[in-house]
């Protein structure tokens, strides 16, 4: 056995066959399927324009519409994301498959709340305002990582079972009379 089909041995399934059932059959799948992608293309379109502003000068008020854009976006694929991991988990947030990408996901949530709050208020100059944004940004990174890692893993398992079940009918059934007798 190799290295990765050890450890892919070792580690429980993402998703038991009823959880994985349930995914595939809800359209909150493909909602999330269609966010993260789009809100990826805005933090790229965002990113450029806060990185332009603090080398430029120039351009607060496009980089922090951007902002509040992702921001946005980012809330929708929050909610949305939880009501996902309750139609396919039965519970809103915090499941043990994605625990950690959800308390990480809760620190990306404060960073970018925090940038609204900094601008609506009128906290601190543009350029500060921006940092917090670069930061929510940085922990987005890790946490898309994170996301794209489970993902990563889930088609790891499905191959894992297509890997290991049986090639056609007879010898599905040839196996199945193999357990009997043991």
């Amino acid at each position: 056995m190799d290295r990765q089909n050890s450890r892919q041995a070792l580690r429980r399934p993402l998703y038991t066959p009823e959880q994985r059932r349930r995914r595939d059959s809800t359209r909150w799948t493909l909602v999330q399927g269609v966010l993260a992608p789009l809100q990826f293309a805005v933090f790229l379109i965002s990113l450029w324009l806060v990185v332009s502003y603090l080398v430029t000068g120039d351009g607060y008020g496009l980089a922090t519409a951007s902002v509040i854009v992702k921001t946005a976006v980012l809330y929708t694929i929050m909610i949305t994301g939880s009501v996902w991991e309750k139609v396919v988990f039965g519970k809103w947030l915090f499941v043990p498959a994605f625990f950690w990408e959800d308390v990480f996901s809760m620190l990306v949530l404060a960073l970018h709340t925090a940038y609204l709050l900094a601008v609506f208020a009128g906290w601190g100059t543009g350029a500060e305002q921006m940092a917090i944004a670069l930061a929510a940004y940085a922990a987005y990174v890790v946490n898309a990582g994170q996301f794209l890692l489970k993902l990563r893993a889930a088609r790891l398992d499905e191959a894992a079972k297509y890997r290991n079940a049986p090639a056609n009918g007879e010898e599905a059934a040839g196996l199945q009379r193999i357990r009997v007798a043991l």
